[in-house]
């Protein structure tokens, strides 16, 4: 694929973020410095910024003692690789001096620095993140990035067999960025080229998968991306148990939020241990997942119905599940249903052990039993009866009525 030849400059309205003061004290120190990435994709964008990245034709050893010769604290997060980040002000900075690959196994790169930015720009991924940006809002463009986020269009630079060869990550990359920019669909060369590099992705860690597929179910609209990595075998490479993607797109039609583990559990309707085991899941993400599969109360059921349900299950499992039936297709009024969940308290079973010990039982099997037969009582009632009447209760139990 043939990319531009010739840089192409223009000039936007700089973001408010330059005239941050830690910002423009980083600036001032580093008169080469230009803002890189996601910050300029974005600006052109005219979306949200979120991090800062700057590059530099400096050393980062110059660039570390520049910065503290001028009170700015640095911290060498990646001098291997160039970077260092300046703590100047609330917002980290991450700076990196300008590189060309030396050579790269489809994981890790070997760099050498240069003071090129075209060589810089052209061992990036795709063009909407090869340009950059001076202070003043100066852009620089080598190869098409303005006209291709423009145009909703998500290109590699230069060859994408060799982008992908490079860092074998950029098979889901490529699908985090269509699902966020993408509205047009990919060229034929690039889907080709992303199917053949699907053998890859089992050399991938399995953080930098989830990684990835967390920023793509995060977009506002990742059906579209999500189908396309399903036609070039991606989606069965690194997620074989999505079955159902016809849920995700009933949340995305139903409003639910943009939330990645919801819509993990939409695509996966069944066992997932395996998966949060697999994909290395943290113990708080793999436990929703599991808990987002199971029994809901029906939109028409009655105020009782919840209270028990919310008894039994935490509200925010409960609000996943009814978001799922929504999703595929469960009849009734499932926005009504989460609005009263919302709005329901928890009851909470106000017995304890200790309460049938003092009734003259002695510890072991027979407590527990004795509290499961009250609760049971407690839950039949619509978990309204106070400590008082589930005293009494217990006593009836017990035979001390």
């Amino acid at each position: 694929m043939s990319v531009a030849a010739e840089e192409t400059t223009f000039r936007v309205a700089p973001p408010s973020l330059f005239a941050e003061p830690g910002v423009a004290r980083v600036f001032a120190a580093l008169p080469r410095a230009r803002a890189v990435g996601g910050v300029v994709r974005d600006t052109l964008a005219a979306l949200p910024l979120a991090d800062l990245d700057l590059a530099t034709p400096d050393r980062p050893e110059a660039v570390t003692a520049t910065l503290s010769a001028a009170g700015i604290r640095v911290i060498p997060t990646g001098l291997d690789h160039g970077t260092v980040t300046a703590l100047a002000g609330d917002r980290p900075i991450e700076i990196t001096t300008l590189r060309r690959d030396v050579a790269t196994d489809g994981r890790h790169a070997t760099v050498a620095f240069t003071e090129d930015w075209r060589e810089d720009a052209a061992r990036r991924d795709f063009t909407i993140n090869a340009m950059s940006m001076e202070p003043d809002g100066t852009v620089h463009d080598w190869f098409g990035g303005r006209e291709d986020l423009a145009a909703g269009r998500v290109r590699f630079v230069g060859d994408p067999a060799r982008r992908l060869a490079e860092d074998h990550l950029r098979a889901l990359r490529f699908f985090r960025f269509q699902a966020r920019y993408g509205r047009s669909t990919p060229d034929a060369a690039t889907l080709a080229a992303i199917a053949e590099a699907v053998p890859l992705l089992g050399r991938l860690s399995a953080e930098r998968v989830w990684s990835e597929l967390k920023r793509i179910l995060a977009a506002a609209d990742p059906v579209a991306a999500v189908e396309l990595m399903a036609r070039t075998g991606v989606l069965a490479a690194v997620l074989p148990e999505a079955t159902d993607r016809s849920a995700l797109a009933g949340l995305v039609r139903a409003g639910a939020p943009a939330d990645p583990l919801l819509r993990l559990a939409a695509l996966v309707p069944g066992e997932t241990g395996a998966l949060a085991a697999r994909l290395k899941l943290s113990g708080a993400e793999a436990a929703r997942l599991a808990a987002a599969h199971g029994p809901v109360p029906a939109p028409e059921e009655d105020e009782a119905a919840l209270r028990r349900a919310l008894a039994d299950t935490p509200a925010a499992a409960l609000l996943d599940r009814a978001w799922l039936a929504e999703a595929r297709g469960a009849p009734g009024d499932w926005a009504s249903l989460r609005a009263r969940l919302a709005a329901c308290p928890v009851p909470s079973f106000l017995l304890s052990g200790g309460d049938v010990v003092a009734l003259g039982v002695p510890p072991g099997p027979a407590v527990g039993e004795a509290l499961a037969r009250v609760r049971a009582w407690w839950l039949a009632g619509g978990c309204v009866a106070d400590r008082s009447a589930c005293l009494a209760r217990l006593a009836e139990v017990l035979g001390r009525g």
